[in-house]
């Protein structure tokens, strides 16, 4: 389904991802971990054009993406959720919900939403900048669905947020995934890309350094240590 194929990005001189592969099958959740800096939010920028790749290909069920715009991306059916979550301080919670909501036959709808993330039914007329930490990011993942997508960009949606709240990002995980959406996901907590991931790809100063399954690099213990210092 989506396909990250010999990608190399730079910022300005600087040169980020260093040849970067993968793939995202069908209702695959593949997760992207390392320590800070190693270049996986450029990894989710390049697939989204935010920092086109200079070298290597973006594809979308056989559609290059590499020098499409970001909001033509969305459009084929690509959504993001952001790191710092960055929902719309001055429009409340319906009108972050559906300020890019794509109509789909059988697709997201704003009940849906509500549905599956009750507080924010209960704050529809709150501004996004009067939520909690854990009801932005329910938001921000709402807005992502309101697009339809097949496949979300996920960077660090457990970022700052409560052991309650990250269980409830984890079952959100699981209930797109058995609806069929791809999900590539990076995450710093190790547990939760353990936990809910298909597949697990280590980045180190751009590179992929090592990829397994989720339950392989549980029991490899050299290899955590190496790279993520765990």
């Amino acid at each position: 389904m989506l396909r990250v194929d010999d990608v190399h990005t730079y910022y300005g001189d600087s040169y980020i991802l260093q040849g970067i592969s993968l793939e995202v099958g069908k209702g695959e959740v593949i997760g992207i971990i390392g320590r800070n800096g190693m270049g996986k939010t450029t990894l989710i920028r390049s697939v989204i054009g935010f920092t086109p790749p200079r070298l290597g290909r973006v594809i979308f069920q056989d559609e290059e993406l590499t020098h499409k715009w970001p909001y033509e991306i969305a459009r084929l059916g690509i959504s993001l959720v952001p790191q710092g979550r960055q929902v719309f301080p001055s429009l409340n919670v319906t009108e972050n919900l559906t300020v890019g909501f794509k109509v789909k036959s059988g697709g997201w709808t704003l009940e849906d939403i509500y549905e599956l993330f009750p507080p924010l039914k209960e704050r529809a007329r709150h501004l996004g900048n009067r939520l909690s930490g854990g009801e932005q990011q329910m938001l921000t993942i709402g807005r992502s669905l309101m697009t339809n997508p097949s496949v979300v960009l996920m960077d660090e949606p457990t970022e700052g947020l409560s052991p309650l709240f990250v269980q409830g990002v984890g079952r959100v995980i699981r209930k797109l995934q058995q609806s069929g959406i791809s999900i590539l996901l990076v995450e710093q907590n190790l547990n939760v890309a353990l936990k809910y991931t298909d597949f697990i790809h280590i980045m180190e100063l751009g590179k992929i350094v090592h990829s397994s399954l989720p339950e392989d690099l549980a029991h490899d213990n050299e290899t955590r240590y190496k790279y993520l210092g765990v």
